[in-house]
């Protein structure tokens, strides 16, 4: 399949890179290509985000005994209206990074709005 169908031309289809599993630039996009800038625009988009759910866990919870800020699902669920499609996502990529506890390997509303989620 090295002959491009799509092309009127003779020419072989250049030859793609094939990178292993210890190599280093495997599984990235190459660099200065535009995958590579979209790829650097979403990590900062969502790493806006989480800073943003920190806000608000901030702003809506209570400080506990031990120093933390915690608030239930529900009530940030609730408050977290401007991408609540998206605050399970986050809160993961949050918990990911260390940001923020809670028990459970994923929250459902309804369900686990008692949950307390603790901002680290």
């Amino acid at each position: 399949q090295r002959k491009n169908p799509f092309s009127s031309d003779d020419r072989l289809a250049s030859k793609p890179a094939h990178t292993h599993r210890g190599d280093p630039t495997y599984g990235r996009p190459p660099e200065g290509s535009r995958t590579e800038q979209r790829g650097k625009d979403a990590h900062s988009h969502v790493g806006k985000e989480v800073e943003e759910l920190c806000l608000i866990i901030r702003r809506t919870g209570e400080v506990g005994e031990d120093g933390h800020v915690s608030v239930t699902f529900g009530k940030l669920f609730e408050t977290y209206v401007t991408i609540s499609n998206k605050v399970v996502g986050i809160l993961l990529r949050a918990r990911k990074h260390g940001l923020v506890h809670f028990e459970g390997e994923m929250l459902w509303q309804g369900k686990d709005d008692d949950v307390v989620i603790t901002l680290l």
